[in-house]
């Protein structure tokens, strides 16, 4: 399953950089390689690194046990608002550890800051892969060592991070496009894994924004919250939230432009491409969900408010029935308004319609007769829209997710062996 794109119309004010990555934007460089804590060969350590001290700015999970990285990245951005560098391993999540588990975090931030020569405040930390189990820190130390000479700033050094964040994802998710702000090229590019464990607020995923944009910390942070909100809060595979997800952005100022506020000209301009790359990455996520074979999309409209079109969304896209319906082809629309009357949200039970594609299936709360071999053929596709109207107010909402498989199940069963 390919990577896909986001759902903008081909008037938005950015262009996609096709082979644009994470390194793209000015003053950015990205490697990864292997140094063992994955039983294969694939890279289980990368990092990005900014040539300049870069605005950032990060969104973390809601999970009430939050693993020591967000600890030690949190205090990285929060004590002035910049990094250098982001290091990420992959195949533990150093989660659960206890004070050991926090110690290795911050020797995995100053080693790499002594290696890279910067502050130790100035980089943050993330991890991913099996929780309750002790980083191998002789592993992670020679890694670390090394890793520096492994970053470049072409597009084998962003595959090379892209590769060394990944768990149980079948696919690397990288985008960038480019915008002009105050008649500068302005880039903007980000990257992600996430296949399991993903739910809203957040989900197993990290991600990771670069743009070369002039922004304050601030400024960035409003942006990255609010967007956040409208794509990685809107997908969802299992319903379960990650330890560990976390979303970092660092914005080099590289690219010539007045700093961005709410009150530049070009705000808007700079925040769709923003939110473009997060819901392609977003997407991406749900499209490589454990075992998936289909991405799903639920669009809600009519509902009495955006917050409640987000929930009424939310429920549908991770209903284990709907997410089976839709593996096995079965347009059962029935199991969609189930979904939707459990949100907790005002809906009105004489009012919905609901459609598969362009297929309608219920028209103001009443069943009508559509080609069933139509829908069949419809829901075998590889991308599966359901959409459903309320009509009572003005209030809307995309989610995202995927089928729910054979493959989930014995990819989960033996996780960790």
């Amino acid at each position: 399953m390919g990577l896909g794109q986001a759902s903008f119309s081909t008037s938005a004010p950015f262009t996609v950089v096709a082979e644009g990555s994470v390194t793209t934007p000015k003053g950015f460089k990205a490697g990864g390689l292997h140094c063992g804590l994955k039983k294969s060969t694939r890279h289980d350590l990368g990092a990005i690194v900014c040539e300049v001290p870069a605005a950032a700015a990060g969104v973390y999970t809601t999970n009430v046990f939050q693993a020591a990285p967000l600890k030690v990245t949190r205090e990285s951005i929060g004590a002035g608002g910049t990094l250098r560098a982001v290091l990420v391993n992959s195949g533990n999540a150093n989660a659960v550890t206890g004070k050991q588990g926090e110690a290795d975090a911050y020797e995995m931030r100053s080693r790499f800051a002594e290696a890279i020569q910067v502050e130790a405040e100035e980089v943050a930390v993330a991890s991913t892969g099996v929780i309750g189990e002790l980083l191998k820190m002789d592993k992670v130390r020679s890694g670390i060592d090394a890793l520096p000479g492994q970053l470049a700033d072409d597009r084998a050094g962003a595959d090379g991070f892209c590769q060394a964040i990944l768990t149980t994802d079948l696919v690397q998710k990288m985008v960038c496009v480019s915008v002009e702000i105050d008649g500068k090229l302005i880039h903007v590019a980000g990257a992600s894994k996430g296949s399991g464990m993903i739910h809203p607020n957040m989900a197993t995923m990290l991600g990771f924004v670069t743009t070369d944009a002039a922004i304050g910390s601030d400024s960035l942070q409003t942006l990255l919250r609010e967007v956040t909100d409208l794509t990685f809060n809107m997908i969802t595979v299992d319903g379960d939230t990650s330890t560990n997800d976390m979303l970092v952005a660092m914005a080099s100022g590289l690219g010539g432009n007045s700093e961005l506020t709410a009150a530049h000209p070009d705000w808007a301009k700079f925040a769709s491409a923003i939110r473009y790359v997060c819901e392609v990455l977003a997407k991406a996520i749900a499209r490589d969900g454990e075992g998936a074979t289909k991405l799903v999309e639920v669009q809600v409209n009519g509902a009495v408010s955006d917050d409640s079109a987000r929930a009424i969304a939310k429920t549908i896209i991770g209903s284990s029935l709907v997410k089976s319906a839709v593996f096995g082809a079965d347009a059962n629309w029935g199991r969609i308004i189930a979904a939707a009357g459990r949100a907790g949200e005002p809906i009105n039970p004489d009012t919905i319609d609901v459609r598969l594609g362009d297929i309608l299936t219920l028209e103001q709360a009443r069943p009508v007769a559509f080609d069933e071999d139509a829908a069949l053929e419809y829901l075998k596709g590889d991308t599966v829209v359901i959409r459903v109207d309320l009509h009572m107010e003005n209030g809307s909402a995309t989610a995202w997710g995927c089928d729910l498989t054979y493959d989930y199940v014995r990819i989960n069963a033996a996780y960790r062996t």
